[in-house]
């Protein structure tokens, strides 16, 4: 196992905090995110942020393909160098939230994601990958505590991340890890999270509109801890009037909080709001 200072040292690199930069090296912790991924011969990975490629060269062991998606041009060199002789590793030299994926992976192409993500761009990441016309099958992630936490609330505990990730998949937690696993050793526990997303047409529930749905589910949490009448009122852009009326046609109470309402709910409010005449704009629609 190559120590990821002393490689780093080699070519002049000091992990950036801007980049939010923690070298994965542990090798126990590396085994547990390859049988969390559970990767076939005949799969494609996609790897958010390689580092040092740490997990890449494990990857690259069992998968037909990886490509490494890496930000941090001072990083190119030492991968090129490292995986100069893998035929089966693409690296990439972008911001994963730029990058065109259909560039890099066939529409027809089964591939999953495999990936310690930065923390300080973990939601940004999740939401780019399931808004892709062509979603990953699952994601094994390593991601700070406390969000893993979020992935998984029930009701009463949910956040917009939360509905988000359950309504494309089914998210669960596989391992939670020390900070001794990184170099350098961040502050906080990371949990290891594996989502198994829905297939196309699937969804753990039916909505009218998805982009609705959305707009729904942000308008609810615009506010954190106020009711929905209010919430919804300022992030819908409606008056609390018709507020109530949604939200009691959907079987709501309006004091509700936007936390404790379940996929089934979000889903049925937000068919009300489809349904509802004059149609409801956001303000940035009535601008």
């Amino acid at each position: 196992m190559t120590n990821p200072k002393r490689l780093l040292d080699s070519y002049g690199i000091s992990p950036k905090k801007s980049l939010g930069q923690n070298f994965l090296h542990d090798p126990n912790a590396l085994d547990k995110i390859i049988r969390a991924a559970e990767l076939s011969p005949e799969e494609t990975v996609l790897e958010i942020g390689p580092g040092t490629g740490a997990l890449t060269d494990w990857l690259a062991s069992v998968a037909r393909r990886v490509i490494a998606v890496e930000l941090d041009d001072r990083l190119i060199p030492l991968l090129q160098y490292r995986f100069s002789d893998y035929p089966n590793v693409t690296l990439v030299h972008a911001d994963i939230l730029e990058v065109n994926l259909s560039l890099h992976i066939r529409p027809d192409e089964p591939y999953c994601v495999v990936a310690n993500l930065p923390y300080y761009i973990t939601s940004a990441i999740l939401r780019y990958l399931f808004e892709q016309p062509h979603k990953a099958r699952r994601l094994v992630v390593m991601v700070q505590n406390e969000v893993a936490d979020r992935l998984v609330a029930p009701p009463g505990d949910l956040s917009l991340l939360g509905v988000s990730v359950q309504y494309y998949g089914r998210p669960r937690i596989i391992a939670r890890l020390s900070p001794a696993i990184f170099w350098p050793r961040p502050d906080v526990t990371s949990a290891l999270v594996r989502i198994d997303t829905y297939a196309d047409g699937e969804r753990p529930v039916q909505v009218a509109d998805e982009a609705q749905f959305f707009r729904v589910v942000r308008a609810g949490f615009s506010q954190k801890r106020k009711q929905l009448i209010n919430a919804l009122s300022a992030g819908l852009g409606i008056d609390k009037e018709a507020a109530t009326t949604l939200l009691t046609a959907a079987g709501i109470a309006p004091t509700r909080r936007a936390e404790t309402l379940t996929l089934t709910e979000w889903a049925a409010l937000a068919n009300q709001v489809q349904q509802f005449a004059p149609p409801v704009q956001t303000p940035q629609q009535q601008e």
